[in-house]
């Protein structure tokens, strides 16, 4: 479930960053927030078991990033 929501962030981001992209930055880093947080709270588990718990987070997180980066530079080739 969360793999979706994660997919569905990554694609309206990246349509947002290609039509908008300067209104973009703001939910890609409030997105990114959110997954900051998930991240460090499950890092606090002992041990490798917090390690393979924040990995999905900011493994996202990163999937955000990248996708936003992605219809900033589209947007950029764009001969218009």
């Amino acid at each position: 479930m969360m793999v979706v929501g994660i997919v569905a962030v990554c694609v309206v981001l990246l349509v947002l960053a290609f039509f908008l992209p300067r209104l973009s930055r703001h939910p890609e880093r409030g997105t990114q927030r959110t997954l900051g947080a998930g991240s460090r709270a499950a890092s606090k588990a002992p041990g490798p078991l917090g390690r393979w718990l924040s990995k999905p987070f900011a493994t996202s997180s990163r999937a955000v990033g990248r996708s936003g980066a992605a219809g900033r530079k589209g947007r950029g080739r764009m001969p218009f």
